[in-house]
């Protein structure tokens, strides 16, 4: 290991670190520790032994991590973040991983317990305290921290949230900004016995249908969905009041509000979707092509892009 990087007042025990690493002053690396190049690690910055860091990735003055944690490539992690600790009931078993996926951002002063994984480009707000695996992609934020959104999807983009409030009043299909992905107005009758709204299989819903089902009684803060499929599609209609559909191509990424029973969204196979924010009422029907398949499913973001790429990860 080349010491040109390490200022004379860090403790770094370990041979392990790459090229361009820069280590202030304080900081402690244990012996063990694996550190990638072009790192930055700020002052009183604790790294305990086994802990694996990847490349480019900067950790700022006074965050910690723990026995088992692995950060992956270009991950901010900011001040005083506690990475891999005890969760108060202690269920996490001592040898559990604690993994940081590329491009997620910590926000200072969070704490992120043992064995949970935060996904690809995810955002954890400052002071969030996170007990559950985080979403790639998403904002969570509080304690315990809860989705409050999704990222745009350009790697370099600050958090901002895509939020499309369907439109109640098109006709027809409308196109959006995600490949593949349109919304459906279906016909509404009304006279003064109340609403009928009606769907016809291969005219309304693009594709024969061989399954349906219906998501109910979700608490607010679960999300459902976050997966793609390979070769069947959706078609998701909510019934009763709301839900949020995040759906995303691997290049736009888009969040649509659905809180009207005529109106549906379709998902093609092979793009990622993520159902969140459901209303205490909410109930969400979803026709697909196909019938159950567990080989369909692409649950690992990670691997959804590569699959996108046409390779494996």
């Amino acid at each position: 290991m080349s010491r040109e990087g390490v200022h004379p007042l860090a403790a770094c025990e370990t041979d392990d670190v790459g090229h361009g690493t820069r280590i202030a002053a304080f900081a402690h690396v244990e012996e063990g520790a694996v550190i990638g190049a072009h790192c930055e690690l700020g002052e009183h910055v604790s790294i305990r032994r086994g802990v694996v860091i990847g490349n480019g990735v900067r950790i700022e003055a006074g965050a910690q991590a723990w026995l088992g944690v692995v950060v992956e490539d270009d991950v901010t992690i900011g001040p005083n973040v506690t990475l891999g600790a005890d969760s108060f009931d202690h269920k996490s078993p001592p040898e559990a991983r604690t993994i940081v996926h590329a491009r997620a951002c910590l926000g200072a002063n969070a704490t992120i317990f043992r064995g949970v994984n935060v996904g690809q480009n995810a955002r954890i707000g400052p002071g969030s305290v996170v007990n559950r695996t985080v979403p790639a992609n998403s904002v969570v934020v509080g304690n315990p921290a809860r989705i409050s959104g999704y990222v745009d999807s350009a790697p370099a983009a600050e958090p901002v949230k895509m939020v499309r409030p369907v439109p109640q009043e098109f006709e027809g299909v409308r196109r959006t900004g995600v490949r593949g992905v349109t919304l459906h107005q279906l016909p509404r009758i009304i006279d003064m016995r109340g609403i009928l709204s009606v769907g016809e299989f291969e005219r309304d819903i693009p594709f024969p249908v061989r399954r349906y089902f219906m998501v109910f009684d979700v608490e607010s803060e679960e999300v459902r969905g976050e997966h793609a499929h390979r070769a069947c599609h959706q078609f998701l209609v909510c019934v009763s009041g709301s839900t949020a559909v995040v759906a995303d191509d691997g290049e736009t990424r888009e969040e649509f509000l659905l809180s009207d029973p005529s109106i549906g969204i379709y998902l093609p196979p092979m793009v990622w979707a993520t159902q969140y924010k459901y209303s205490a009422d909410a109930k969400l029907l979803v026709f697909a092509s196909d019938y159950y398949d567990p080989d369909d499913y692409i649950r690992d973001y990670e691997q959804f892009l590569a699959e996108l790429r046409g390779g494996r990860p």
